[in-house]
């Protein structure tokens, strides 16, 4: 079976994007994930989930930007999406991964596009979640996110689960009354930094999804594993934590019948909606994620 490491491997060659496009069931596959190239897409699907009852998170795809034009063009979109988001009264806020706006160029230049990001959703009453990337992006996110938490209430951050690093982390942003999205992590770590075993990463999930509950912040919860919202579930039943006080998140495509089932037991959820052109790594590091639906996808190729 292919491995983990080697489809995250395959998402940086952006070169095979080209190769899989000219399958017409590779193409029809990634709807199931990615919610199309523009934003009128998203839309439609932000739609359908309100109407199940779920939230939802705009995620334009995007990353390692290398130039200021493309990291303002990144900034333009956003904006963009909060507009239309107050123009159609869907039920949404907006993610950002920091190298859309220009993290890997000059950190300066990142915490004021994002700033103008959070301003304008702050504008309109809306909220911005900052994503979290590699571990080598981990300090620079932490730094330009506390400075837009000191000036600005309706921003959060996500936490990622397998690094050792991430209690502490927690600990200081929940000190600073952060809103935090906690999940395992996606990225191909090294044993320095992170857990290697999937026991230990859903240890660690745990001890700290039972601190974010504790805290009295209105945190998210991201997880497809069902081991992983059963413990959630049950200790917010033992400790008192009402069903409106969290919720659970999760990505496009992905459960779908777990997220509406969460809802008819009365849970709050959102949905990340990630669309646009730059969908390629973003689609491998979700079979990475599970390599056997690698095997679902090569079916599908050969039946074209």
């Amino acid at each position: 079976m292919i491995t983990r490491t080697a489809l995250l491997y395959l998402s940086k060659q952006h070169s095979l994007k080209d190769f899989f496009s000219r399958f017409a069931a590779f193409k029809k596959i990634t709807r199931r994930f990615i919610a199309g190239e523009n934003l009128d897409d998203a839309i439609t699907a932000i739609r359908a989930l309100n109407a199940l009852g779920i939230t939802a998170s705009f995620d334009h795809l995007g990353e390692s930007i290398s130039s200021e034009a493309e990291a303002e063009a990144e900034v333009r979109e956003y904006l963009r999406v909060l507009s239309r988001i107050e123009d159609t009264g869907i039920d949404s806020n907006v993610s950002v991964k920091l190298t859309q706006l220009g993290l890997d160029i000059d950190e300066g230049l990142c915490l004021r596009n994002t700033r103008r990001i959070v301003q304008e959703a702050a504008r309109c009453g809306n909220f911005v979640r900052v994503d979290m990337e590699d571990s080598a992006k981990t300090d620079g996110t932490l730094r330009i996110f506390r400075a837009l938490r000191s000036e600005f209430a309706n921003v959060g951050i996500v936490l990622q689960a397998y690094l050792y690093r991430t209690a502490r982390d927690l600990e200081e942003m929940l000190s600073l009354g952060s809103r935090i999205r906690l999940c395992k992590g996606a990225y191909d770590e090294p044993a320095e930094v992170a857990f290697p075993d999937k026991k230990e990463v859903d240890a660690n999930y745990v001890k700290l999804m039972q601190r974010l509950l504790k805290s009295g912040i209105y945190h998210g919860i991201a997880t497809h594993d069902e081991a992983m919202i059963a413990a959630t579930k049950e200790f917010a039943a033992r400790e008192g934590v009402a069903p409106a006080a969290f919720e659970f998140q999760m990505l496009y495509g992905i459960r779908r019948d777990l997220q509406v089932g969460l809802v008819k037991d009365g849970y709050r959820m959102r949905t990340y909606v990630p669309y646009g052109a730059y969908w390629y790594p973003y689609f491998m590091r979700r079979l990475a994620e599970r390599p056997a639906n690698v095997w679902f996808v090569l079916r599908n190729l050969l039946k074209r």
